[in-house]
């Protein structure tokens, strides 16, 4: 069923597209060709929110519930980005600093080497870079002749407050690397993979390896071996406090291995561990253990010098990753950095979402039409009306300090991120800039594309409270983005 209905929505829309560019009245029939669209049967248990706008001269195209209150799903990171920009800068980066806390003598620092964090989400070892920089740092403690650690390796997270976890964030999601901790020292996006494979026989236990190894998760594994032509059914558990990652289901007998994600339940460990280790590989020797220093009774005084800086990439990179791939939690860490100034010296969602308002208040967008709980859109106490959504895109149309490089995060359709695969072969290919949302029974668009007379329209497509297919649901919103790359005045 969902498959017909879903092939019915794209051809029903290819039909009046061909139809409209005939006509006589192109923004009435634009009208009720969307009006159809969302007219279909198998959209009308759902709840939309359309708005669409000329980018350049704030005219109303279209406009179904606009000044409704949705959830936006991953669209609210328009938002904390936005925000972000106008109040960081496109060129602000994160640092991490190496101190040490004691003197050295004889070659041994007597003790502790001390990893200050700011929130960088993009520090990790995927590809190997944090072996790379942690090996030179092991050099610089080496020229500065410290060849022994008598102490411990600290990680001090007191960038941020100790809420690793986004403000109404399901259970059910936590054991998901979508949902990490939000620390002020991150690592590997504070998740690890998991090489999964079925046992040798049916009624086997699965094979489950992780990595890397030292991300402090201990796996209780109850997935087992299914008959060859069973389905694969596997489902993760962990509650928030805990380190303990349940794993459940069945594999089908002879399935290929493959690889699974999964959050870690304190980041700043993790950190802390992985440069010890890294440390002692490269033959310094480190005697004490690696901590988080929220649980060392008394935080060690570290020199004022540090011995060395890292500084990540600019924040124009991190947004295109985080607005691609959809990244969440660097849009959580966006937010509470968003949160400190002088008034708030540790960085909180609650000051974030204040700064994020006073940032609309700027520019003259309402932000009671706005209710923001999270950075990333994973909660789902979010709401904002395609009206206020609107009103961002065109005022970062607008500007031109963030225009360019803001446009240049968004996922193009059939080309990249989250749209790879949608709205090839139409209009809207290589054309429409969009960044997509979803969540159980909310699908959501919001972005710009360019019509056929080369007109830039801004536009928010929200779908809410459906009980059907989501592909349904995102044939929908994307035939109603093609109908607006095909549109010629």
């Amino acid at each position: 069923m969902s498959s017909r209905n879903k092939a019915a929505i794209v051809a029903f829309a290819v039909s009046l597209i061909s139809v409209s560019l005939a006509a006589q009245s192109p923004l009435a029939l634009l009208q009720r060709d969307i009006d159809a669209i969302l007219a279909a049967p198998a959209l009308e248990r759902g709840f939309w929110g359309v708005l669409v706008k000329t980018a350049d001269r704030d005219e109303t195209l279209y406009s179904h519930n606009a000044s409704k209150l949705m959830m936006p799903a991953s669209t609210m990171k328009v938002v904390t980005l936005a925000a972000a920009a106008e109040k960081l800068g496109w060129d602000f980066t994160y640092s991490t600093r190496l101190f040490t806390a004691g003197s050295v003598k004889d070659g041994v620092l007597r003790g502790d080497l001390v990893v200050v964090g700011s929130g960088d989400p993009s520090f990790d070892d995927w590809d190997g870079i944090a072996t790379r920089l942690f090996a030179g740092w092991a050099t610089q403690l080496r020229s500065s002749g410290i060849r022994e650690i008598d102490g411990r390796i600290v990680g001090d997270d007191n960038a941020f407050d100790d809420e690793g976890l986004g403000m109404g964030w399901s259970l059910d999601d936590l054991a998901a690397s979508y949902s990490a901790n939000v620390s002020g020292l991150q690592f590997n996006e504070g998740s690890v993979q998991l090489r999964i494979a079925p046992g040798t026989s049916v009624g086997a236990k699965a094979a489950v390896s992780v990595t890397p190894d030292y991300s402090g998760l201990t796996i209780r594994n109850s997935i087992r071996t299914g008959t060859a032509n069973s389905p694969a059914v596997i489902s993760r558990r962990r509650l928030p406090g805990s380190s303990r990652l349940e794993l459940r289901g069945s594999l089908p007998l002879r399935m290929r291995p493959f690889t699974e994600t999964a959050s870690v339940e304190n980041p700043t460990l993790y950190f802390a561990t992985a440069l010890r280790r890294a440390l002692v590989a490269e033959g310094i020797d480190v005697r004490g253990k690696a901590v988080d220093i929220d649980d060392v009774d008394t935080p060690p005084e570290r020199n004022a010098t540090p011995l060395a800086t890292y500084q990540s990439l600019p924040l124009s990179n991190l947004a295109t990753t985080m607005m691609k791939l959809s990244q969440n939690l660097f849009a959580e860490t966006l937010l509470k950095t968003l949160g400190i100034d002088g008034d708030h010296p540790t960085g909180t969602a609650q000051a974030g979402v204040a700064a994020v308002r006073s940032v609309l208040q700027s520019w003259n967008i309402d932000p009671t039409s706005m209710v923001q709980a999270d950075g990333s859109g994973l909660s789902r106490y979010n709401y904002i009306t395609p009206e206020t959504m609107v009103a961002i895109l065109t005022h970062i149309h607008h500007d031109e300090r963030l225009r360019s490089a803001f446009e240049t995060t968004l996922p193009i359709a059939g080309r990249d991120g989250s749209l790879e695969y949608r709205m090839r072969g139409t209009a809207a290919e290589g054309n429409a800039r969009v960044k997509t949302g979803s969540l159980t029974n909310v699908r959501a668009l919001a972005g710009y594309v360019r019509t056929a007379d080369d007109e830039t329209l801004a536009f928010a497509i929200f779908a809410n409270n459906y009980e059907n297919s989501a592909s349904v649901i995102t044939a929908a919103a994307d035939a109603i983005v093609v109908r607006l790359a095909a549109l010629r005045r």
